[in-house]
């Protein structure tokens, strides 16, 4: 019952949101601002309160903490004479966020970017270069943590199996917290 639920909750987001390029998988939470542009693969997740700006592209099993915001590129701020709120909008660049990508609660990722296949963004991180595959990045601006995996085998291994076609599976049963002490 609580998958059918929530697959009609996505449905109805979807629809509220008027986003077509976004698969019926795609799970967006509440109170999200989103542009109708957004491209969005199969079973990927955004949190409450996140802003996807124009140009946004994320790929299949990525996970959006709560407050992400995808933004930035839309002023010209350097014509001299001319008051910023006057200088018009660039053109906007594409932001490109990979398969398996997980974006921890309230980072920013600025347009343009391009996060890796795998790789992990830490909570509060400011994103303004692009991230490598499987790399974790924190920090403002952000840089690499670590790599997400102890080897280039693994690291093979886990990029193998995102070329591969997306596969459905079971969300894992969570312990409360009660539970688990």
């Amino acid at each position: 019952m609580n998958e059918l639920l929530r697959a009609l909750r996505c449905r109805v987001y979807l629809l509220l949101y008027g986003l077509k390029n976004v698969h019926k998988s795609v799970y967006v939470a509440k109170h999200c601002g989103i542009t109708k542009d957004l491209k969005a693969d199969e079973h990927v997740y955004i949190g409450p309160g996140s802003r996807v700006g124009p140009g946004v592209s994320i790929g299949a099993y990525s996970m959006v903490g709560p407050g992400v915001q995808f933004v930035g590129d839309d002023h010209l701020f350097d014509k001299p004479g001319v008051p910023i709120i006057f200088s018009g909008r660039p053109n906007m660049r594409k932001t490109i966020i990979g398969k398996d990508v997980w974006i921890g609660a309230n980072a920013i990722v600025m347009s343009g970017v391009t996060i890796g296949h795998g790789a992990i963004i830490a909570a509060g991180a400011f994103v303004n270069s692009d991230v490598e595959a499987c790399e974790i990045h924190g920090g403002t601006p952000s840089k690499k943590i670590k790599d997400r995996f102890m080897n280039d085998h693994d690291k093979k291994t886990h990029l193998d199996m995102l070329k591969g076609p997306v596969k459905t599976g079971d969300f894992p049963k969570t312990k409360s917290l009660d539970e688990t002490y």
